[in-house]
């Protein structure tokens, strides 16, 4: 941001091959990891400028999400390859160490915690849910979340989000978006679906989970839904 309060273009990143589907930033505002239709994940740092200092290569198609855990050292991602990469930092270095290879692809999957993560297939009425096991470091499916698709396409830049403060997943699948509640026992629960006529919809909900933004592109509207405690 400039003197006068306006936006301007400070750096260019120029390394991916084809279109970025899916961009984060870590909390520290140093790190940006992007995944590509190339195939790739790039991690670019911030020194004096910003440069890409890692490629991963070990996705076969396009990369739709992306995540960051709470310790902000693990990454997880997703693609059409039907493939979840869990990708751990370690000595300024990032390395795949475990693929979980899924029955349908995904455009979002999202941490919880460090130990939990959701992922959304494709077009499907079911959340999964990935928790670790401590003995093996290892992560696997142990929870299938009902969830609302309305069967049709589907479409990525809707990136799965969880507000910590108030335990709640947005997760948007096909014509709905999602509001799942992390309850303390463990246990995700649906408490509310909203429909839309189309799939392309896209927004985010505040960091506070006050307020849900959304526009889709058959009413062209920016819409904002404000959080009621019932």
């Amino acid at each position: 941001m400039n003197s006068t309060s306006q936006w301007i273009c400070s750096y260019k990143l120029n390394e991916h091959q084809n279109f970025i589907r899916c961009l984060i930033l870590n909390n520290n505002e140093d790190l940006i990891i992007s995944g590509s239709d190339d195939k790739t994940i790039k991690f670019w740092i911030k020194n004096n400028q910003w440069t890409c200092s890692q490629t991963i290569n070990d996705h076969k198609s396009d990369v739709y999400g992306l995540s960051l855990n709470e310790k902000q050292n693990r990454a997880i991602s997703c693609g059409v390859d039907k493939l979840i990469l869990i990708i751990e930092e370690s000595s300024q270095k990032w390395n795949v160490i475990q693929k979980i290879t899924v029955e349908w692809f995904g455009y979002r999957l999202c941490f919880i915690n460090d130990n939990i993560f959701t992922f959304q297939p494709f077009n499907q009425e079911q959340m999964h849910v990935y928790e670790i096991n401590s003995s093996n470091n290892q992560y696997s499916k142990t929870k299938e979340v009902p969830v609302k698709c309305d069967y049709g396409a589907c479409h990525c830049f809707f990136a799965q989000q969880y507000i910590k403060s108030k335990c709640v997943i947005v997760n948007k699948n096909g014509k709905c978006i999602n509001l799942i509640r992390n309850n303390q026992n463990g246990d995700f629960i649906t408490q509310q679906s909203i429909q839309f006529e189309i799939y392309n919809i896209y927004g985010k909900m505040s960091e506070n989970g006050d307020y849900l933004m959304t526009w889709d592109n058959q009413s062209k509207e920016i819409q904002i839904r404000k959080y009621q405690q019932l």
